[in-house]
Order: C-alpha cells, then structure tokens, then sequence
C-alpha cells in the first residue's frame, strides 16, 4: 500500500489531480462554514439599531473568503506541486488570485471609508446645501479611485507573465506615439472624464439638485465621470452625458440654496378688485404649512386688451414644497374669485349693435 502511495504520488498527473480533488474539497467545506459564520452575523447585526456593521459584513464577505482561497491554494501548491511540470502555472495563477483579493480588499476598504464619510452627511435636511456638495465630492472620487485600483490590478496581473511583461518594455519605447493614438482614439471619453473631475471640484451641479434639463424638471440622482441621471417628477430617468452640463445651458434651482419662489399667474377682467384678492391671499397663507413666511404678494404685471394679469408670488424652504403650495394656492384663489366675484375670469363678450337704419324700415 505504501510502495502504491509513492507511486502514485511520484506521478506529476496523479499527483495534480489528487491536490486538485482535495483543493475543491475543502473550498466546498470552508465555503459552507464561511455562508454559516457570515449568516451568523448577518443575524446578530440585524438586532442592532445600526446599519453600518450590515453594510461592512456585506462588504467585506467575498474578499476574505477570496483570502481564504489563496492562503489555501498557496499551501495545496506546495505539498502537491512542488518540482512539477504544473509549479509554474500554479504560481502564476497564485499570484493572480492574491493580486486580485487584495485589489478587491482596497476596493472594498475604499467604499467602506466613504459610506462612513457618507453617513455623517444629513441629506434629509431641509438646509442640506453643504451635505450635499461634500456627497458629490465623494461620489465622483470614490469612483476615480475604484477605476484607478482597477486599471493597477489589471496591470499588474498581466505583467505577472513574462511575454507580458516584455511586451510593456518594448511599447515604453515608442510611449510617445501610442499616446498620441489613443488620445485621439478616446478623444470624447478622456474629455468625459475630465468633466466629471471638473464637475466635482467646482460642482456646477450636486446630487439631488432640482434642474430644468431639455425642458423636464427633475432631481439629479446619480453623478459618475461619463454620465449623470436626472429623475424626472414623473419617476422617468434622463440620462445626459456629462459634458452636457459643461457645454450647454440649463436651470439649477438649488444652486445656493434650497429656497425658491414660485409664481402663479391669473387672468381676470378690468373690473376685478385686486386688493380683495391680496386680503384673502393673505388669510389663505397665515395657517399654510407649506409657506416659509418669506414672501407672498400680487402684482398686476401686464395688461391687454381684454384682460389684465395678476402674478401671485409665494416663497417655500424647496421646490417640492413650493410646488404643492401653488397648486393649493391657485385652486382656493380660483375657488373664491368664482364664488366672491362670478364672471370675473376674463372672457370673450359678444354684443349686438342695433343698426338704425334697419330698425327704421321696420
């Protein structure tokens, strides 16, 4: 039986493939104890009041079991392959999977860091003004240094392989050329980039910005390096590239701050009292939750032949709220001009000349 084993184990085939078969099998075991240690604690932070140790056990499962992994792959290589034709290959493919969870553990690390960041922000404010800059910030930065992390690994991966790496030697000598070639070949997503850098620092836009875009008023809702998301009020996304906002106009409502004025417009005859309207203005909003008791007038702002315009002004902490305030507003004014001074609203009068000459002959 023995002489048997060291036959067995004498042959580099037999040899890979028994440490193959034993590799998977205690993977498989240490897979189960791991989905039984991470439900464990799934479990026991589900009773805490806090979310975070949550987010860091979900974040933090797959890379130390990829840990895991290697350490073991390291160990089975050396009992099983030391001297084989296979060493090589199994080393290389060592290499790999620790430069790969450790990548995965900084990218990891990198999100965790900015969710605590992101924590201590109040979005939920009505004042959120600077909570809202500093959440940009980080979006847009924890992005570049998730893809800089990214295009290392993979880097540093394939220079693990000795015609890779000679390869990269010899392209260092003509860097200059290859540079000019790829500049001009991704001319529009380096421009992308940058926009998204330069959007972070001077932040003409931040998460959760009201804007009028292409005529649709909506809510920024995400921010990347090529792309930004608008959610329009209807629950549609716009999605604009973003160079747009560093190329074309558009409204931000909540550029310095979340307050706003809102208008309403009515159209009423000559006759129509304004000062009674202003009177019952005035009483609507002095229990109106909505209003901020900034401001609130009407002004006769234009006049034509058949009517005259009246602008309500009403002030609100942010547009949401200001929009609800006008619609009521503009509902209990209509309401009380109808029921207070019937035919008020302006209208097209028909009125029938008696022609003299005509009721003569009569």
């Amino acid at each position: 039986m023995k002489e048997w084993l060291e036959k067995l184990m004498g042959d580099d085939t037999h040899r890979v493939l028994i440490g193959i078969g034993l590799f998977l099998v205690v993977v498989f075991l240490l897979y189960l104890l791991h989905r039984y240690i991470v439900r464990h604690l799934k479990e026991r932070a589900a009773r805490t009041e806090t979310k975070a140790d949550d987010f860091i056990i979900e974040l933090l499962r797959l890379p130390v079991f990829g840990m895991v992994v290697w350490i073991l792959l390291k160990i089975f290589s050396e009992i099983f392959l030391k001297g084989s034709k296979y060493e090589n290959f199994v080393t290389d493919l060592n290499t790999i999977l620790l430069i790969i969870a450790i990548g995965w553990l900084l990218i990891k690390g990198v999100r965790l860091v900015f969710y605590i960041l992101q924590r201590k922000l109040d979005i939920q404010s009505d004042n959120n003004l600077v909570a809202r800059q500093n959440l940009t910030r980080m979006k847009i930065f924890e992005g570049i240094l998730v893809g800089m992390i990214t295009f290392l690994i993979v880097a540093i991966c394939l220079m693990t392989f000795e015609k890779v790496r000679a390869l990269g030697v010899s392209l260092l000598t003509s860097a200059g050329i290859a540079g000019v070639i790829v500049g001009l070949a991704a001319q529009k997503s380096i421009g992308a980039m940058l926009a998204g850098i330069q959007i972070a620092i001077t932040q003409p836009i931040r998460l959760d910005d009201v804007v009028v875009v292409e005529g649709e008023w909506g809510r920024i809702e995400e921010i990347t390096l090529t792309y930004v998301v608008v959610k329009i009020w209807d629950e549609r996304r716009l999605v604009l590239p973003v160079t747009y906002f560093m190329e074309k106009p558009f409204q931000n409502w909540t550029r310095s701050t979340a307050s706003l004025l809102g208008t309403v417009f009515l159209y009423v005859d000559y006759s129509f009292p304004v000062d009674a309207l202003r009177k019952k203005l005035t009483e609507l909003l002095q229990t109106h939750p909505k209003w901020d008791r900034r401001v609130a007038n009407i002004q006769v702002t234009d006049s034509k032949q058949n009517y005259k315009e009246l602008r309500v002004l009403l002030s609100s902490i942010n547009s949401s709220i200001n929009w609800d305030l006008r619609v009521d507003i503009r509902e209990k004014l209509v309401d009380y001009i109808n029921a207070e001074f019937p035919g008020s609203f302006v209208r097209t009068r028909l009125e029938q000349v008696e022609d003299s000459s005509v009721s003569g002959k009569g």
